[in-house]
């Protein structure tokens, strides 16, 4: 299963004979084959009943809700294919110990800044200066020493992700002005841009997480919390830089999203329809690229990373063969 579908318009999806349906509000009946799906995106108003739900679980098939600020707001996933006391119970003890979870946190944002480094060279080389940027991201993953608790560690990659940003004003065109972070609800192009690539790239983990025994709650750099998936937050972030602000890149340096494609809303700065599926479109490529990996010896989609990237960590965790996260090597 590797295939993601999006649906935008409102309306209702629907198990209909062996297949899934969506009914728009104008009456348009579009079938979406499920044989290959990995996840089904719903960006638009849908309905939905159990009859439909007991349908994907059988077929392994998540569905990831998006609210009306783009972010998302829930999955509906299906019934795990794989269950393993042992594996949560060494997930939980590895929580529990400080050490070992200082440790993975660690090791997290060691790959993040590798990759925000990796994006930050990649432009230096072509016609920016961004040496005092590399500098900065050097020092903060020499500050990655084994006594730093939790929070600290955490100031370090949020002083790393500012020095990364600062490079995004220079990198995009003019009139897209970053400005730095905000969120809930994003207040200009750019912030609307990372808010929206940044969620496709946390519910793709979710699924991720999902086709293994791991809890996904139970996380190690982010504090485990009510309603959200933290595991997929910690490794999320190793991915960020490259899913979803590389197609940032692409899209606007390229100008397939302009100023058109965003609209005012509700006191933040939004995607249109249009913006989204342009910003979708170039995603799913990304998924779907593939790389030369030196350790499987084959070539792997992005998307398939994020699974090997959920297997690693589980087999330390019960192996504990060390984890070695994601860094770009190409």
């Amino acid at each position: 299963m590797t295939e993601n579908y999006h649906v935008f318009s409102d309306g209702r999806l629907e198990r209909h004979n062996d297949t899934v349906r969506l009914v728009t509000e104008d009456d348009e009946k579009k079938y979406l084959p499920v044989e290959n799906a990995e996840a089904v995106f719903l960006h638009g108003q849908i309905d939905f009943n159990t009859r439909l739900v007991s349908f994907l679980n059988d077929h392994g098939v998540a569905v990831h809700i998006f609210g009306w600020n783009d972010y998302y707001a829930g999955s509906v996933m299906p019934e795990r294919g794989q269950t393993s006391g042992r594996t949560v119970t060494e997930q939980v003890r590895a929580y529990d110990d400080p050490e070992h979870r200082r440790q993975l946190a660690r090791k997290f944002i060691r790959a993040s800044i590798h990759n925000m480094r990796a994006n930050v060279s990649y432009y230096d080389n072509r016609d920016h200066d961004f040496g005092s940027v590399i500098t900065r991201l050097d020092t903060q993953q020499e500050r990655l020493e084994p006594g730093l608790e939790i929070n600290e560690l955490m100031g370090v990659e949020a002083t790393a992700r500012r020095a990364y940003y600062s490079t995004f004003d220079d990198i995009l065109p003019d009139g897209f002005v970053f400005g730095g972070r905000e969120y809930n609800p994003p207040k200009n192009e750019v912030n609307s841009l990372i808010s929206f690539g940044n969620s496709l790239v946390y519910a793709n983990v979710v699924s991720a997480i999902r086709a293994t025994a791991l809890d996904p709650a139970i996380s190690f750099l982010h504090e485990p919390g009510d309603r959200r998936y933290s595991l997929s937050l910690d490794i999320a972030d190793i991915f960020k830089p490259l899913l979803a602000d590389r197609v940032i890149f692409r899209l606007v340096n390229r100008q397939q999203v302009d100023m058109g494609d965003f609209e005012e809303r509700l006191n933040g700065c939004l995607l249109t329809e249009s913006g989204r599926e342009a910003y979708l479109k170039e995603f799913e490529q990304m998924l779907d690229q593939t790389v030369e990996h030196p350790r499987l010896n084959r070539k792997v989609s992005y998307q398939h990373l994020l699974r090997v990237e959920v297997y690693k960590l589980k087999k330390h965790l019960l192996t504990g063969e060390e984890y070695a996260p994601f860094e770009r090597w190409w």
